[in-house]
């Protein structure tokens, strides 16, 4: 749009790319009409299991856009969970910080609590945190515990890891031959699931905003150093 004329700030025609402008004095105008940013904003969604992380799907199959509010639209989801995982799921349209809290180097943790079919071996916590291969190389929990008995029929396992690996834990029991019940992720970061109900959505807190925020600022401080 610069390279064909059609942008200005404060009634200037815009012909260098990468002119910087502050948004809060400058009018910047497209075709003659003003533009501005869209206004940052936060979901947190319960995805239930049987949803899909995806904008459409060519079978016809239920996706989170069909849960959250229709002004909802246009955010994104921040990582996903697969087709019959549930819990926590933030949607943002702030590109910048998403991207910095999915890279690697940030290292966000992320808390699931699964649902196991028991009983199982007693040391299976010690087992994921000490590491499991799978086929792309060695998975480790950051912390795992046992939220009730091994020996139970549906003994629950609390298991945070650090990485956003697709469908890790999933593959890292197979790979020890324990089946899952059911899986769900309680906290993103320093975001809770708390009490929101299945398919529900809540706005973010200006705390917990601030809370991602700075933990993207950080991230991007420390590759520069």
């Amino acid at each position: 749009m610069i390279a064909e004329g059609r942008v200005s700030v404060d009634g200037e025609l815009v012909t260098k790319p990468g002119t910087s402008v502050d948004p809060a004095r400058q009018r910047v105008a497209v075709d003659g009409r003003a533009v501005s940013l869209s206004v940052v904003r936060w979901l947190a969604l319960h995805k239930p299991p049987g949803i899909l992380c995806s904008r459409g799907d060519p079978q016809g199959r239920p996706t989170i856009y069909d849960l959250i509010p229709p002004d909802a639209a246009s955010l994104f989801h921040v990582g996903r969970l697969d087709f019959m995982s549930e819990g926590l799921l933030l949607m943002t349209n702030d590109g910048d910080v998403a991207q910095r809290l999915l890279h690697p180097s940030t290292e966000l943790t992320r808390t699931y609590e699964v649902a196991l079919v028991g009983p199982v071996r007693g040391d299976l916590p010690r087992t994921l945190v000490a590491g499991v291969t799978i086929q792309d190389g060695l998975a480790a929990a950051a912390r795992a515990s046992w939220m009730g008995a091994p020996e139970s029929k549906s003994p629950v396992v609390a298991l945070t890891l650090r990485e956003g690996r697709n469908r890790e834990i999933r593959r890292m029991l197979s790979a020890l031959e324990v089946r899952i019940r059911w899986l769900r992720r309680v906290a993103f970061g320093p975001i809770d699931l708390g009490d929101l109900a299945r398919g529900e959505t809540r706005a973010l807190s200006g705390e917990e905003i601030a809370s991602l925020n700075g933990i993207a600022a950080n991230t991007m401080n420390e590759r520069k150093g």
